[in-house]
């Protein structure tokens, strides 16, 4: 089973974002790198949710393109993104199994305080473990 192992902080600040964003959804971008079979996040890049329907979330193209210059700027990568279900569960939706695209991509999904973890891959989301980090 895939992992992922992210400090307390930016699990913090997600969910910070989503109360924040409430009744719309947030969204941003994770910066890290995948080791084997875990996935190691150092920074997040929150971004614009161009999508007019709450229920939904459409990363900002432009903020995409900054995010992944920053992280090559750092020597890492984009590995993945996060949003929140404002009023459901933290899990992957219709919506987003429709918008997901991209194999072994990350996906955190915040649904009030819970904040769980998916790789998307092959047309499939999977339940990730988190490794908890303090720093």
């Amino acid at each position: 089973m895939m992992s992922v192992l992210m400090p307390q902080e930016l699990r913090r600040q997600i969910l910070e974002e989503a109360r924040l964003a409430h009744p719309a959804e947030c969204c941003g971008l994770l910066e890290g790198a995948r080791e084997g079979g875990r996935f190691r996040i150092a920074a997040l890049y929150p971004a614009r949710n161009l999508s007019s329907d709450p229920h939904r979330f459409e990363i900002d193209p432009r903020d995409r393109i900054a995010a992944q210059r920053r992280a090559r700027e750092r020597a890492a990568a984009v590995i993945g993104c996060y949003h929140s279900h404002p009023d459901g569960r933290a899990m992957p939706s219709i919506a987003d199994r429709a918008g997901a695209g991209e194999d072994d991509f990350l996906w955190l999904i915040a649904g009030g305080e819970v904040l769980n973890a998916f790789v998307y891959s092959r047309g499939v989301f999977t339940g990730a473990d988190w490794v908890t980090s303090s720093a």
